[in-house]
């Protein structure tokens, strides 16, 4: 059922970038009558496909061909989403005004105006791109204030920072993440939380680049706070990304573990559902994971996938970090990620029960935002 699922998601992206490219060779065939049909064909099944290529051809091309195949195909898959809306719109509006009621209007200035609205696009779509970009690496600081109505020992307050899909490579690289450290100490955090998709998909851009040297520069006085989450798992080499966060980045990483902080709190992290997948295991359920814990103190889940939150909430969870859903990224996206999680972003109370879902603080794909911000969450936690 996937395969058959997969194949057909790939038979539309094929009829979707005809469709593009057959617009685009009639705009282009108008402003430029002389160029090759072969030429513009050739150039434009290579951009549309770069993507897919860069993600075949790993580790059998120069890296720094594979590098241009994945920011190129990034840029055409943001630029796609708007073409195809926008075309969309463009020829719905061409359809009407092509009925008899409109016909005073003139097939010639018809032509003027769709060849007018046609350039605009390309305009319009060039400007999102060059606002998704800056947008994309201008990180904002969201903040909450939550109570939860607990004894937590001597501890009143808990400043958390958490950040969610870095996804760092070679696009979120260690300039980016240099400046995320920097946007992290500022808020002087008791505890750092990094809820999954730390890397995007390969440790070795992690390696190669020192990430691991930057994020020994946070500061926090009980430590930083680690889970997966599904890109871990796609780049095959688990054990060695394990490896690298606990003693290069000297995270505390958290894979169906639970930590009892100070005679305080509880720190308790899940593996993702991306486990199950790979190793055709099921991670531990909640109760499992708190069955020797005091539920008397707080409680403190990280989970990089927003789902099954009944589980988190029958359990006594108190506050559970999430990201993965991106906000969407690119808007509309948005629309598809509140249809499929309960909570897709921000701030969701159930009770005694709190999620904060966060858009992340870097990009997969596209290294763009549209509708979307770059975050760094903080929650100022104060117990009973």
């Amino acid at each position: 059922m996937i395969y058959f699922q997969i194949f057909f998601s790939f038979l539309i992206f094929i009829a979707a970038n005809i469709y593009v490219g057959k617009k685009g060779w009639l705009l282009i065939n108008t402003v430029i009558p002389k160029i090759s049909i072969y030429l513009y064909w050739a150039m434009f099944i290579f951009i549309a496909l770069s993507f897919i290529t860069a993600r075949i051809s790993k580790d059998k091309v120069p890296h720094f061909f594979e590098k241009f195949l994945n920011i190129l195909g990034g840029y055409w898959l943001s630029a796609f989403l708007y073409f195809i809306i926008l075309l969309g719109v463009i020829d719905i509006v061409k359809l009407i005004l092509g009925i008899k009621r409109f016909s005073f209007i003139g097939a010639k200035v018809l032509q003027k105006i769709y060849l007018v609205s046609n350039v605009g696009a390309i305009i319009i779509v060039a400007v999102l791109l060059i606002y998704g970009t800056y947008n994309a690496t201008n990180i904002k600081t969201t903040k909450y204030a939550l109570k939860i109505n607990k004894d937590a020992g001597q501890l009143k307050k808990l400043n958390i920072v958490m950040l969610s899909d870095l996804h760092l490579g070679d696009i979120v690289d260690k300039q980016r993440l240099s400046k995320m450290v920097i946007k992290i100490n500022e808020l002087n955090a008791d505890i750092v939380i990094l809820a999954g998709d730390i890397v995007d998909d390969y440790i070795e851009p992690f390696i190669d680049q020192d990430m691991g040297i930057e994020f020994q520069k946070i500061h926090s006085k009980y430590g930083v706070f680690a889970v997966f989450g599904n890109h871990e798992y796609y780049g095959g080499s688990i054990d060695k990304i394990a490896y690298e966060y606990e003693n290069s980045a000297g995270f505390n990483l958290l894979r169906d573990k639970t930590v009892k902080i100070e005679d305080s709190f509880y720190i308790v992290g899940r593996e993702d559902l991306s486990y199950e997948r790979y190793s055709k295991t099921k991670r531990k359920k909640m109760d499992e994971l708190l069955k020797d814990t005091d539920k008397l103190l707080p409680i403190i889940v990280i989970d990089h996938q927003p789902v099954n939150f009944s589980e988190g909430e029958t359990a006594g969870v108190d506050l559970q970090f999430s990201g993965h859903t991106h906000n969407g990224q690119l808007l509309p996206a948005n629309i598809v990620t509140k249809r499929l999680f309960e909570n897709d972003f921000g701030l969701l109370t159930k009770g005694n029960y709190n999620v904060v879902v966060s858009s992340g603080v870097g990009t997969w794909g596209p290294p763009i935002r549209i509708g979307t911000s770059s975050e760094i969450v903080q929650v100022e936690l104060e117990f009973k």
